[in-house]
């Protein structure tokens, strides 16, 4: 059991640490998105940079990456506490920011950590879909991708303990809105200082 757990984790961290912005920008159009715009390999850079398609190419892999490990370790240990679903989501977005891949440089987890709620159960995936419409008022009021990924992070845990979804759920998609809120300070920067894009 501990051996197919710990597999679990390490293949959620592999598959989140596959670089989609890096390899489709890189394979497709010969760039190295890392020292392109604003350097960061996320769909976002990817979507200013090369284009809508890529970008949006990149935004589907990286939530992909999120939910088939929920959602295969959702069939492994289908208990109704979530944890082990919730642990490989969790080491899906961690392998996404450190990527190896990239010498543990990667993108700011919003995309994954998206896949990751959308996969966990009904309730988290209607808490993510909130979230994701938080996003797109805070997009289209300030105009800033930036501004809207932090407040639909900081507004999932809300929405999770507002539907009551599990502890671990909770407890984590904290962490996680913690830890996206972090990836995102020099943009927060920018935006006290009217420097964004």
């Amino acid at each position: 059991m501990i051996a197919l757990i710990l597999l679990l984790l390490l293949m959620s961290f592999l598959l989140g640490a596959i670089p989609n912005a890096y390899l489709i920008a890189k394979i497709s159009y010969g760039i190295d998105i890392r020292y392109c715009g604003s350097g960061n390999p996320g769909a976002t850079n990817v979507w200013r940079t090369v284009g809508k398609i890529p970008g949006t190419l990149t935004f589907l892999f990286d939530v992909l990456k999120g939910f088939i490990p929920v959602f295969i370790a959702r069939k492994i240990f289908p208990e109704p506490s979530l944890t082990y679903p919730m642990l490989a989501g969790f080491c899906a977005v961690a392998g996404h920011i450190w990527t190896p891949f990239l010498r543990f440089k990667g993108g700011k987890g919003v995309a994954t950590g998206y896949g990751v709620f959308l996969g966990l159960s009904p309730l988290s995936a209607l808490s993510a879909i909130f979230s994701l419409l938080v996003f797109s008022v805070v997009l289209l009021i300030t105009k800033y991708v930036a501004l809207g990924s932090i407040t639909a992070a900081i507004s999932l845990p809300i929405f999770l303990y507002f539907f009551n979804a599990p502890v671990i759920t909770k407890y984590v998609s904290i962490i996680l809105a913690t830890i996206v809120v972090w990836r995102h300070n020099s943009n927060i920067k920018k935006i006290l200082n009217k420097t964004e894009d």
